[in-house]
This record gives C-alpha cells, sequence and structure tokens, in this order.
C-alpha cells in the first residue's frame, strides 16, 4: 500500500479510536501485552533477521546494534510499559479549567485527541509499542515510520498491536506502518499535512533536519542531546564521580547520555585524576581542554566541534571553568536543551543553576540517564521534546493532547 493510502486509510477510521472509552483502549493495551508474549519467539526471530542483515553492511556502531536488538527480557519490558500506561489517567475528556463570565456563560478547556500523529525513527523497535501504546491511550491514531534496519521487527510487532485492536472491536489502521523504507517514502509522509495533524521525528541530527526541512505538517523536534554535568567547586567527589561515569556509560547510544563534562578549576585536583581514571576503565575516549589534558596522559586534545558534538558512543569531552557562570554559559551556547546536571553540596549553586539553565530537565546531584517517560511516571513516551512550544521533555499522554473550548450558556446573544 502507497504512503498515501495508508495514510487515509488511517485518518479514515481516526474518530472510532478518539471515541472509544478508556475501558476499550486499556482492554486494547492489554490484548497487546500479552499477545507480545505469545509471540515472542516469532518477533525474535524477524529481529534476528534484521541484525543479520546489519551484519553485512559497514559503519555501525555497537550501540546502534544495541537500540536494535530485541531478546525476551526487552519484549516483557515492552509489555510491562504498556501495562504502566494501563494504570494511568485517561487525559481525554478531562476539564481543566472553567470560569464564569459576568453574562452567565461558563467558559472551560477540555483535553481532546491531536488526532492522526506520525512517528519517524531509527532502528529502536521499542519505540514502535511506546507509540502505539501512548497514542491509543490518548485516543490518537497512530502512522509508524521505522527505518529500513528495522523493518522485519517492526512488522512483526505492528502484526500483534493490529490483531489485538481488531480482538477488541477496535479498527486495524489505528495503528499502521508505512513500510517502504525509501527517502521519497519518508518525504511523501511529511507532506501528508490533509491527513496528519503532528509528525514526531525521533533520531539523530540528520534525521530531525530533513524533517524540518521538507514537513508541511506540524512538527515536535526531539530527541538530540548534547548533555552536560557540571561538576561545582563545592561537589563532594565520592558522589561527583558515579554520576558522571553512569551518565556516560550506563547507556552511551541514547540522548540522555553524557557528551561533555565541565569541572571548576577549585575541585579539579581531587576530582579530574579519579573521574578520568575511572571513565578510562570502562573504555571511555576522553577529548579535553588543556587543563584536562595534565591530568591524564590518554587525554585528546579537543576541537571546537566537540563542545556540540552528540557522540552517542564511548567518547567524552571534557572542559575546566573558572566559574558556574562559565559552566552555565558554556551549555546554553553549545547544549540543545534536553538534559543538564549539576553535582553539588551549595544550594545558591543549585538554585542559580536551575534558574539560568536553558533546557528540558535540569538535574541537581543526579545523572542525566534519568529523563525518560517511564522514569518519570508517564508509562513511556513518545519522544523526548527539546523545542519549547506544545510540549517539552518526554512526551508522555498530555502531551499527546490538545484542547478545545467548551461553552455553556442560556440563551445569552452578543450584542
Amino acid at each position: 500500500m502507497k504512503v498515501g493510502e495508508t495514510v487515509k486509510k488511517t485518518w479514515e477510521i481516526s474518530r472510532q479510536i478518539s471515541d472509544a472509552s478508556t475501558g476499550q483502549k486499556n482492554q486494547a493495551l492489554e490484548e497487546i501485552a500479552s499477545r507480545l508474549k505469545q509471540h515472542e519467539e516469532k518477533i525474535i526471530e524477524a529481529n534476528r533477521v534484521d541484525l543479520e542483515e546489519l551484519k553485512k553492511k559497514e559503519g555501525y556502531s555497537k550501540a546502534f546494534q544495541d537500540r536494535l536488538f530485541l531478546d525476551g527480557g526487552r519484549i516483557e519490558a515492552m509489555a510491562d510499559g504498556l501495562k504502566d500506561i494501563i494504570s494511568l489517567n485517561d487525559p481525554v475528556g478531562e476539564v481543566t479549567s472553567m470560569w464564569k463570565r459576568p453574562n452567565g456563560l461558563q467558559v472551560g478547556r477540555v483535553r481532546v485527541p491531536l488526532g492522526v500523529v506520525a512517528i519517524i525513527y531509527e532502528a529502536r523497535p521499542n519505540v514502535t509499542i511506546d507509540a502505539a501504546g501512548l497514542g491509543l491511550k490518548s485516543g490518537n491514531s497512530v502512522i509508524l515510520r521505522g527505518s529500513s534496519e528495522a523493518l522485519n521487527s517492526n512488522r512483526a510487532l505492528v502484526e500483534v498491536i493490529q490483531e489485538s485492536l481488531e480482538a477488541v472491536g477496535l479498527p486495524r489502521y489505528g495503528v499502521a506502518l508505512v513500510e517502504q523504507a525509501d527517502r521519497e517514502a519518508a518525504r511523501d509522509l511529511m507532506r501528508q499535512d490533509r491527513y496528519l495533524d503532528v509528525i514526531i521525528p525521533r533520531g539523530g541530527p540528520a534525521l530531525k533536519k530533513t524533517v524540518m526541512e521538507n514537513a508541511t505538517v506540524p512538527v515536535v523536534e526531539t530527541g538530540e542531546g548534547n548533555c552536560h554535568v557540571y561538576v561545582d567547586e563545592s561537589a563532594e567527589v565520592s558522589m561527583a564521580v558515579p554520576v558522571a561515569v553512569n551518565s556516560k556509560v550506563q547507556r552511551p547510544g541514547v540522548c540522555n547520555a553524557l557528551e561533555t563534562l565541565l569541572v571548576h578549576e577549585s575541585i579539579a585536583d581531587a576530582f579530574l585524576p579519579e573521574a578520568l581514571e575511572a571513565l578510562r576503565r570502562e573504555g571511555v575516549e576522553i577529548r579535553g581542554c588543556t587543563v584536562t589534558r595534565k591530568y591524564h596522559g590518554e587525554v585528546k586534545t579537543a576541537e571546537e566541534e566537540d563542545w556540540s558534538a552528540e557522540y552517542l558512543d564511548l567518547v567524552l569531552a571534557v572542559k575546566v571553568v573558572k566559574s558556574l557562570e562559565e559552566a552555565v554559559n558554556h551549555i546554553n551556547t553549545y547544549g540543545t536543551g534536553h538534559s543538564e546536571s549539576i553535582v553539588t553540596s551549595s544550594y545558591r549553586s543549585s538554585r542559580e543553576f536551575m534558574q539560568k539553565v536553558d533546557a528540558a530537565a535540569v538535574y541537581v546531584n543526579a545523572s542525566t540517564r534519568f529523563t525518560d517517560g517511564n522514569v518519570f511516571g508517564l508509562g513511556a513516551e513518545m519522544g523526548i521534546s527539546t523545542q519549547k512550544l506544545h510540549a517539552r521533555g518526554p512526551m508522555g499522554l498530555e502531551s499527546l493532547t490538545s484542547t478545545k473550548f467548551i461553552i455553556y450558556g442560556d440563551g445569552q446573544i452578543r450584542e
């Protein structure tokens, strides 16, 4: 089926999804979770085909392969994520405010689905389930366009989703997959403004740039993460080292992983030798400023482009700064507005950092790796928005709704 036909088919049945009751939507999610486990072997086999095809190609990092890989544990985690979504309140129909005007009109706002949501993403099959689950619970129909590297995995997962929808009396095309993996198909999807209400790209800078340049559909930018940890002069080294290491190495190929470590010059002697050695033991390549290089013989020279790099790999830029103000200026200059953290014992420093850093998530004394819809109690996420309009940060159910005004009168007319 061509892209336009797929999108139109989903648009035509979208009212049935938006009008579904909370019970019916939860029943669909429960059915998907159950069938994921029932069809685990089939899904893993489809994923194995994708991985075997990937091995024949060059230029794919271990982090990329990790994002694509599925096993029983990851499939179970997908099912558990759906159950978390089931437990959340349905935002559709929530009256967010209501007030009475002098003429007696009662004016309010109520949450409504966005409509038909398309998500374009790279080789992360878990996104297929997260997007479907969040989209359905918030009353939206979902168009999925994954990358060619995950096509077989996504086909198997969407087949489970569509069979589950039919089993509970909802239309099959409440969730649809664009199977054409070529770039023209992606561009075609981006121009379906007649039938799509929003596009959410999840992937690297190249994907987002392509979507922003070609889409005639409203776009929510997500995910690009040049994240920082700033070790303040008052930081406890025993806390700062594990926070920095965890932020970088716990899962380096994701958008909330640490990419630049900033260190106050007053704590550099106490912190950097221990931190750099701990990072090197984890296989991290360090690219540092002139001062940083004095603390470890294997530190490479950082170039200007390193300060704005999203490595998504075991590579880290390190810079020694003279003040909190310099650290904040560096973050606001080179950061992508994703996740930033300060390690400090100073209440004043933490407040200033929180206030002045421009990002979707700002931490005090914690790893940046926590920026995640599931961790934040949102059940899952459609993506992590780094823009400021409509939604910012992990996009859960509420972010997939809009509002409309509702007005109650008793015959008022405007003079």
